[in-house]
C-alpha cells in the first residue's frame, strides 16, 4: 500500500496528493519525480495541466495526466479554460487545490 511518498527511482508521486471538489468536478493536485500535475474529472470526463518541476516551464493541457499534449499555455487561466473545455463546464466551476494555485508563468 502506498503512503503517497516519492521512490525516486521510478518517479511516482513525492508529495501526498491534495484533493478538492466543487459543482461536481473534483481536482486533484500533486507533485511527480519531473512535474507538477493537477488533475480534473467530472462525469467521466477528465482533464490534466502539467508543468515541469521547477514551476517556470509553460504549461502544458493533456485530456488525462499520462495523455499526449494538446496545447501549450504560459497563463494558468487559458490553461484552465482549455480544461473546462474538455470538462464541458466553465472556468469558474472547477476548484483548484492550494499547491496548485501558483502554476503558470
Amino acid at each position: 500500500m502506498s503512503d503517497g511518498t516519492a521512490d525516486e527511482a521510478d518517479g511516482t508521486d513525492s508529495e501526498p496528493e491534495e484533493t478538492a471538489e466543487a459543482n461536481g468536478v473534483v481536482a486533484r493536485y500533486r507533485e511527480t519525480e519531473t512535474e507538477r500535475l493537477l488533475t480534473f474529472e467530472r462525469d467521466g470526463q477528465t482533464a490534466a495541466v502539467a508543468q515541469n518541476i521547477e514551476g517556470y516551464a509553460m504549461l502544458k493541457v493533456r485530456p488525462s495526466a499520462d495523455g499526449d499534449e494538446l496545447e501549450r499555455y504560459y497563463g494558468f487561466d487559458m490553461a484552465m479554460d482549455h480544461a473546462a473545455e474538455l470538462l464541458r463546464v466553465s472556468q469558474h466551476d472547477i476548484p483548484v487545490p492550494d499547491g496548485a494555485d501558483d502554476m503558470g508563468m
